[in-house]
Protein backbone atom coordinates (compact mmCIF):
# COMPACT_ATOMS: atom_id res chain seq x y z
CA UNK A 1 0.00 0.00 0.00
CA UNK A 2 1.22 3.20 -0.96
CA UNK A 3 0.85 5.30 2.43
CA UNK A 4 3.02 8.45 1.76
CA UNK A 5 -0.27 9.09 -0.36
CA UNK A 6 -2.43 8.70 1.96
CA UNK A 7 -5.66 11.28 2.14
CA UNK A 8 -4.07 13.64 0.13
CA UNK A 9 -0.62 14.24 2.21
CA UNK A 10 2.20 13.45 -0.63
CA UNK A 11 1.67 12.73 -4.46
CA UNK A 12 2.10 8.91 -4.98
CA UNK A 13 4.94 8.27 -7.04
CA UNK A 14 5.28 6.88 -10.34
CA UNK A 15 6.21 3.42 -10.67
CA UNK A 16 6.45 1.21 -13.56
CA UNK A 17 4.20 -1.47 -13.47
CA UNK A 18 6.17 -5.08 -13.34
CA UNK A 19 5.04 -8.22 -16.02
CA UNK A 20 3.45 -10.94 -15.55
CA UNK A 21 4.09 -14.15 -17.47
CA UNK A 22 0.70 -15.25 -18.48
CA UNK A 23 1.32 -18.83 -19.22
CA UNK A 24 2.61 -19.24 -15.64
CA UNK A 25 -1.02 -18.63 -13.74
CA UNK A 26 -2.73 -21.32 -16.03
CA UNK A 27 0.09 -24.09 -15.20
CA UNK A 28 0.14 -22.94 -11.21
CA UNK A 29 -3.48 -23.78 -11.23
CA UNK A 30 -3.42 -26.85 -12.90
CA UNK A 31 -0.63 -27.72 -9.90
CA UNK A 32 -2.68 -26.27 -7.01
CA UNK A 33 -5.37 -28.45 -7.80
CA UNK A 34 -3.20 -31.93 -7.35
CA UNK A 35 -0.94 -30.52 -4.58
CA UNK A 36 -4.18 -29.20 -2.52
CA UNK A 37 -5.89 -32.33 -2.38
CA UNK A 38 -2.67 -33.85 -1.07
CA UNK A 39 -3.64 -31.55 1.90
CA UNK A 40 -1.05 -31.17 4.92
CA UNK A 41 1.59 -34.15 5.70
CA UNK A 42 3.68 -35.02 9.28
CA UNK A 43 6.89 -32.63 9.48
CA UNK A 44 9.70 -34.25 9.81
CA UNK A 45 12.24 -32.52 11.97
CA UNK A 46 15.95 -32.62 11.64
CA UNK A 47 17.29 -34.82 14.33
CA UNK A 48 20.41 -33.50 16.61
CA UNK A 49 21.19 -31.25 18.95
CA UNK A 50 21.72 -27.43 18.16
CA UNK A 51 25.24 -26.81 16.79
CA UNK A 52 26.72 -24.38 19.28
CA UNK A 53 25.77 -22.09 22.58
CA UNK A 54 22.44 -20.50 22.01
CA UNK A 55 22.91 -16.55 20.76
CA UNK A 56 21.54 -14.26 23.46
CA UNK A 57 17.53 -14.51 23.14
CA UNK A 58 17.42 -16.49 20.61
CA UNK A 59 16.52 -20.53 20.19
CA UNK A 60 17.55 -23.39 18.01
CA UNK A 61 15.00 -23.88 15.34
CA UNK A 62 15.86 -27.65 13.80
CA UNK A 63 14.26 -27.33 10.58
CA UNK A 64 13.76 -30.19 8.28
CA UNK A 65 10.43 -30.91 5.90
CA UNK A 66 7.30 -29.89 6.38
CA UNK A 67 4.19 -28.83 4.37
CA UNK A 68 3.31 -24.95 3.77
CA UNK A 69 0.32 -23.04 3.60
CA UNK A 70 -2.95 -22.34 4.86
CA UNK A 71 -6.27 -24.30 5.43
CA UNK A 72 -9.01 -22.75 6.49
CA UNK A 73 -10.35 -23.22 10.22
CA UNK A 74 -12.20 -26.47 10.31
CA UNK A 75 -16.22 -25.97 9.56
CA UNK A 76 -15.27 -22.72 7.81
CA UNK A 77 -15.49 -21.82 4.07
CA UNK A 78 -12.15 -19.74 2.21
CA UNK A 79 -14.95 -17.03 1.14
CA UNK A 80 -15.96 -16.33 5.06
CA UNK A 81 -12.21 -15.84 6.61
CA UNK A 82 -11.38 -12.70 7.50
CA UNK A 83 -10.09 -10.79 4.18
CA UNK A 84 -10.20 -14.19 2.26
CA UNK A 85 -7.17 -14.88 4.42
CA UNK A 86 -5.75 -18.72 2.98
CA UNK A 87 -6.61 -17.70 -1.02
CA UNK A 88 -2.66 -16.65 -1.65
CA UNK A 89 -1.21 -19.07 0.54
CA UNK A 90 -2.28 -21.88 -1.79
CA UNK A 91 -1.45 -24.66 -2.75
CA UNK A 92 0.01 -26.65 0.28
CA UNK A 93 3.14 -27.99 -0.76
CA UNK A 94 6.31 -29.54 0.68
CA UNK A 95 9.39 -27.60 1.79
CA UNK A 96 13.19 -28.13 3.34
CA UNK A 97 14.65 -25.82 5.56
CA UNK A 98 17.89 -25.95 7.13
CA UNK A 99 18.26 -25.56 11.12
CA UNK A 100 18.72 -21.69 12.05
CA UNK A 101 18.87 -19.62 15.42
CA UNK A 102 15.70 -17.15 15.96
CA UNK A 103 14.70 -14.50 18.32
CA UNK A 104 12.84 -15.35 20.62
CA UNK A 105 10.28 -12.77 20.37
CA UNK A 106 10.27 -9.04 18.11
CA UNK A 107 13.00 -7.25 18.08
CA UNK A 108 12.16 -4.50 21.27
CA UNK A 109 12.29 -0.66 21.60
CA UNK A 110 15.42 -1.51 23.58
CA UNK A 111 17.28 -3.66 21.46
CA UNK A 112 16.16 -1.32 18.46
CA UNK A 113 16.99 1.70 20.60
CA UNK A 114 20.70 0.16 21.57
CA UNK A 115 20.93 -0.30 17.47
CA UNK A 116 20.25 3.16 16.62
CA UNK A 117 22.75 4.87 19.80
CA UNK A 118 25.77 2.27 18.38
CA UNK A 119 25.09 3.65 14.30
CA UNK A 120 23.12 6.82 14.76
CA UNK A 121 21.09 5.18 12.00
CA UNK A 122 17.59 7.19 11.08
CA UNK A 123 14.61 5.26 10.47
CA UNK A 124 12.83 5.54 7.03
CA UNK A 125 10.02 7.53 9.05
CA UNK A 126 12.13 9.86 10.40
CA UNK A 127 13.58 10.80 7.09
CA UNK A 128 11.57 13.91 5.19
CA UNK A 129 10.62 12.60 2.33
CA UNK A 130 12.31 13.85 -1.36
CA UNK A 131 10.69 15.77 -3.82
CA UNK A 132 11.94 13.85 -6.92
CA UNK A 133 10.52 10.70 -5.24
CA UNK A 134 7.03 12.31 -4.89
CA UNK A 135 6.48 14.52 -8.27
CA UNK A 136 3.71 17.01 -7.82
CA UNK A 137 3.66 16.98 -3.83
CA UNK A 138 3.47 20.42 -2.34
CA UNK A 139 6.12 21.29 -0.68
CA UNK A 140 4.29 21.22 2.81
CA UNK A 141 3.05 17.77 2.78
CA UNK A 142 6.96 16.77 2.42
CA UNK A 143 7.34 16.05 6.35
CA UNK A 144 8.31 12.97 8.05
CA UNK A 145 6.08 10.54 9.29
CA UNK A 146 4.32 6.76 9.55
CA UNK A 147 1.23 5.25 9.43
CA UNK A 148 -1.05 4.98 12.71
CA UNK A 149 -3.93 2.98 13.36
CA UNK A 150 -7.12 5.92 14.15
CA UNK A 151 -10.16 4.03 14.39
CA UNK A 152 -13.11 6.09 13.76
CA UNK A 153 -15.92 6.60 17.09
CA UNK A 154 -18.67 4.88 14.68
CA UNK A 155 -19.16 1.87 12.53
CA UNK A 156 -18.11 2.05 8.85
CA UNK A 157 -18.33 -0.74 6.82
CA UNK A 158 -14.82 -2.55 5.73
CA UNK A 159 -14.16 -1.57 2.27
CA UNK A 160 -12.15 1.68 2.71
CA UNK A 161 -9.14 0.90 5.17
CA UNK A 162 -8.26 4.77 4.69
CA UNK A 163 -11.28 5.29 7.17
CA UNK A 164 -9.10 3.73 10.07
CA UNK A 165 -5.54 4.68 8.90
CA UNK A 166 -4.12 7.47 8.95
CA UNK A 167 -0.76 9.61 7.84
CA UNK A 168 1.08 11.17 10.62
CA UNK A 169 3.42 13.38 10.33
CA UNK A 170 6.20 12.83 13.30
CA UNK A 171 5.15 9.18 14.04
CA UNK A 172 7.87 6.92 14.15
CA UNK A 173 9.48 4.16 15.68
CA UNK A 174 9.99 6.67 19.13
CA UNK A 175 6.65 8.46 18.76
CA UNK A 176 4.66 5.31 17.75
CA UNK A 177 0.99 7.63 17.87
CA UNK A 178 2.54 10.85 16.62
CA UNK A 179 4.91 13.20 18.07
CA UNK A 180 3.42 14.00 21.29
CA UNK A 181 3.71 10.02 22.09
CA UNK A 182 6.73 8.51 23.57
CA UNK A 183 7.81 4.96 24.22
CA UNK A 184 9.51 5.93 27.86
CA UNK A 185 8.97 2.91 29.89
CA UNK A 186 8.27 0.42 27.30
CA UNK A 187 11.51 -1.16 26.47
CA UNK A 188 9.49 -4.51 26.53
CA UNK A 189 7.36 -3.57 23.57
CA UNK A 190 7.89 -4.70 20.21
CA UNK A 191 9.79 -1.52 17.46
CA UNK A 192 7.37 -0.69 15.16
CA UNK A 193 7.21 2.00 12.37
CA UNK A 194 9.72 -0.17 11.06
CA UNK A 195 10.14 -0.22 6.93
CA UNK A 196 11.84 -2.95 5.43
CA UNK A 197 15.26 -1.03 5.08
CA UNK A 198 15.34 -0.51 8.47
CA UNK A 199 14.32 -4.00 9.31
CA UNK A 200 17.64 -4.92 7.60
CA UNK A 201 19.68 -2.45 8.42
CA UNK A 202 19.24 -3.62 12.17
CA UNK A 203 19.45 -7.30 11.33
CA UNK A 204 23.15 -6.54 9.67
CA UNK A 205 24.13 -4.44 12.68
CA UNK A 206 22.91 -7.57 14.95
CA UNK A 207 25.45 -10.40 12.88
CA UNK A 208 22.03 -11.79 12.21
CA UNK A 209 18.98 -11.65 8.69
CA UNK A 210 15.76 -11.64 8.09
CA UNK A 211 13.90 -15.11 7.66
CA UNK A 212 12.62 -16.34 5.13
CA UNK A 213 9.21 -16.65 4.37
CA UNK A 214 10.22 -20.33 4.69
CA UNK A 215 11.62 -20.23 7.69
CA UNK A 216 9.71 -18.26 9.25
CA UNK A 217 6.42 -20.11 8.58
CA UNK A 218 8.54 -23.66 9.69
CA UNK A 219 9.37 -21.84 12.92
CA UNK A 220 5.68 -20.51 13.83
CA UNK A 221 4.54 -24.18 13.44
CA UNK A 222 6.58 -25.19 16.44
CA UNK A 223 6.68 -28.97 15.53
CA UNK A 224 2.72 -29.27 14.21
CA UNK A 225 1.83 -30.13 10.94
CA UNK A 226 -1.66 -28.16 9.26
CA UNK A 227 -2.80 -26.63 12.41
CA UNK A 228 -4.84 -23.12 11.77
CA UNK A 229 -3.06 -21.53 14.96
CA UNK A 230 0.66 -21.65 16.57
CA UNK A 231 -1.08 -23.85 19.61
CA UNK A 232 -3.67 -25.84 17.59
CA UNK A 233 -6.92 -26.58 16.39
CA UNK A 234 -9.14 -23.97 18.31
CA UNK A 235 -8.64 -20.07 18.45
CA UNK A 236 -9.36 -20.16 22.33
CA UNK A 237 -7.37 -22.94 24.50
CA UNK A 238 -9.44 -23.89 27.33
CA UNK A 239 -11.17 -20.47 26.91
CA UNK A 240 -7.55 -19.02 27.31
CA UNK A 241 -6.51 -16.26 25.26
CA UNK A 242 -3.12 -17.08 22.88
CA UNK A 243 -2.27 -13.91 21.41
CA UNK A 244 -3.26 -10.34 21.05
CA UNK A 245 -5.80 -9.36 18.75
CA UNK A 246 -8.99 -7.89 18.24
CA UNK A 247 -11.83 -8.19 20.35
CA UNK A 248 -15.31 -6.15 19.94
CA UNK A 249 -16.64 -4.61 16.58
CA UNK A 250 -13.65 -3.80 13.87
CA UNK A 251 -12.23 -1.35 13.65
CA UNK A 252 -14.27 0.70 15.97
CA UNK A 253 -13.91 -1.08 19.15
CA UNK A 254 -11.36 -2.84 20.75
CA UNK A 255 -13.17 -4.77 24.05
CA UNK A 256 -9.96 -5.63 25.22
CA UNK A 257 -11.03 -9.23 26.89
CA UNK A 258 -7.00 -10.75 25.89
CA UNK A 259 -5.93 -7.58 28.26
CA UNK A 260 -4.84 -5.10 25.53
CA UNK A 261 -6.58 -2.96 23.35
CA UNK A 262 -3.67 -1.79 21.44
CA UNK A 263 0.38 -2.84 21.38
CA UNK A 264 1.13 -5.33 24.30
CA UNK A 265 4.37 -6.19 25.36
CA UNK A 266 6.34 -9.05 23.89
CA UNK A 267 6.19 -12.61 25.59
CA UNK A 268 2.15 -12.16 27.45
CA UNK A 269 1.17 -15.54 25.77
CA UNK A 270 2.46 -18.47 25.95
CA UNK A 271 5.35 -19.77 23.41
CA UNK A 272 4.87 -21.81 20.77
CA UNK A 273 6.01 -25.75 20.57
CA UNK A 274 9.78 -23.78 19.59
CA UNK A 275 9.68 -21.17 22.11
CA UNK A 276 8.97 -18.41 20.15
CA UNK A 277 6.51 -15.73 21.36
CA UNK A 278 3.97 -13.63 19.78
CA UNK A 279 3.91 -15.90 16.14
CA UNK A 280 0.55 -14.35 16.25
CA UNK A 281 -0.94 -11.49 16.64
CA UNK A 282 0.69 -8.20 18.33
CA UNK A 283 2.39 -7.08 15.32
CA UNK A 284 3.63 -8.01 11.93
CA UNK A 285 6.88 -9.54 11.07
CA UNK A 286 8.75 -8.77 8.08
CA UNK A 287 10.33 -11.66 6.44
CA UNK A 288 12.61 -11.30 3.04
CA UNK A 289 10.57 -12.65 0.50
CA UNK A 290 8.75 -10.53 -2.56
CA UNK A 291 5.33 -10.55 -2.26
CA UNK A 292 3.16 -12.42 -5.33
CA UNK A 293 -0.12 -14.04 -4.73
CA UNK A 294 1.32 -16.86 -7.46
CA UNK A 295 4.21 -17.80 -5.40
CA UNK A 296 3.39 -20.94 -3.50
CA UNK A 297 1.62 -22.44 -7.08
CA UNK A 298 4.80 -21.58 -8.99
CA UNK A 299 6.88 -23.87 -6.66
CA UNK A 300 3.58 -26.17 -6.79
CA UNK A 301 4.90 -26.10 -10.78
CA UNK A 302 8.60 -27.26 -10.41
CA UNK A 303 7.18 -30.43 -8.07
CA UNK A 304 8.95 -32.17 -5.55
CA UNK A 305 10.24 -30.28 -2.19
CA UNK A 306 11.45 -26.98 -2.27
CA UNK A 307 14.52 -26.97 -0.30
CA UNK A 308 15.35 -23.34 1.31
CA UNK A 309 13.06 -21.08 -1.14
CA UNK A 310 13.92 -17.18 -1.16
CA UNK A 311 11.02 -16.53 -3.20
CA UNK A 312 10.23 -14.90 -6.36
CA UNK A 313 12.86 -13.04 -8.14
CA UNK A 314 10.31 -9.79 -7.71
CA UNK A 315 7.12 -8.69 -6.51
CA UNK A 316 3.87 -8.52 -7.84
CA UNK A 317 0.80 -7.62 -6.05
CA UNK A 318 -2.10 -7.14 -8.46
CA UNK A 319 -3.94 -4.98 -6.37
CA UNK A 320 -1.29 -2.25 -6.76
CA UNK A 321 0.52 -3.43 -9.32
CA UNK A 322 3.40 -0.82 -9.18
CA UNK A 323 4.62 -0.90 -5.39
CA UNK A 324 7.33 -2.91 -4.49
CA UNK A 325 5.79 -5.25 -1.68
CA UNK A 326 7.72 -7.78 0.54
CA UNK A 327 6.10 -11.17 2.54
CA UNK A 328 4.70 -10.16 5.91
CA UNK A 329 4.08 -12.82 8.89
CA UNK A 330 1.87 -13.26 12.20
CA UNK A 331 -1.01 -10.51 11.93
CA UNK A 332 -1.55 -7.90 14.63
CA UNK A 333 -3.16 -6.35 17.72
CA UNK A 334 -5.87 -5.66 14.56
CA UNK A 335 -6.23 -9.15 13.56
CA UNK A 336 -10.15 -10.43 13.43
CA UNK A 337 -12.05 -12.73 11.60
CA UNK A 338 -14.19 -9.39 10.92
CA UNK A 339 -11.61 -8.28 8.62
CA UNK A 340 -8.27 -10.20 8.45
CA UNK A 341 -7.26 -13.26 10.13
CA UNK A 342 -3.94 -13.75 9.51
CA UNK A 343 -2.92 -14.58 12.87
CA UNK A 344 -3.48 -18.17 11.09
CA UNK A 345 -0.63 -19.81 11.42
CA UNK A 346 0.27 -20.45 6.57
CA UNK A 347 -1.06 -16.93 6.13
CA UNK A 348 0.68 -14.01 4.61
CA UNK A 349 0.48 -9.90 4.67
CA UNK A 350 2.12 -7.55 2.22
CA UNK A 351 3.73 -4.23 2.83
CA UNK A 352 5.08 -1.20 0.48
CA UNK A 353 8.62 -1.89 1.21
CA UNK A 354 8.97 2.21 2.43
CA UNK A 355 6.05 2.03 4.62
CA UNK A 356 6.33 1.39 8.46
CA UNK A 357 2.76 1.19 10.71
CA UNK A 358 2.54 1.27 14.10
CA UNK A 359 1.56 -2.24 13.77
CA UNK A 360 4.68 -3.78 12.13
CA UNK A 361 8.04 -4.85 13.17
CA UNK A 362 10.69 -8.08 12.99
CA UNK A 363 12.66 -10.54 14.30
CA UNK A 364 15.61 -12.00 13.13
CA UNK A 365 17.60 -15.45 12.33
CA UNK A 366 21.30 -16.84 12.21
CA UNK A 367 22.33 -19.47 10.57
CA UNK A 368 24.49 -22.11 12.35
CA UNK A 369 28.02 -21.50 13.53
CA UNK A 370 30.34 -23.96 11.78
CA UNK A 371 31.80 -26.62 14.60
CA UNK A 372 35.34 -27.25 14.41
CA UNK A 373 36.57 -30.10 12.68
CA UNK A 374 33.20 -30.19 10.49
CA UNK A 375 33.28 -29.27 6.71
Amino acid sequence: MQWKGILGLLAAAGVAVLVVDATRPRQAAKAAATVTAVGFQPTVENKGAPPAVAPTEMVWIPGGEFSMGAADPRGADANEVGMHATQDSRPIHRVYVDGFWMDRTEVTNAEFAAFVKATGYVTVAERVPRAEDFPGAPPENLVAGSVVFAPPDHAVPLDNHFQWWAYVPGADWRHPEGPQSSIDGKDAYPAVHIAFDDAQAYAAWAGKRLPTEAEWEFAARGGLSGKPYAWGDVFMQDGRWMANTHQGHFPDRDAGADHFTGLGPVAQFPPNGYGLYDVAGNVWEWVSDWYRPDAYAQIAVAGGVARNPHGPVSSFDPDEPGQPKRVQRGGSYLCTEQYCSRYMIGTRGKGEISTGTNHLGFRCVRAPERVAGNS
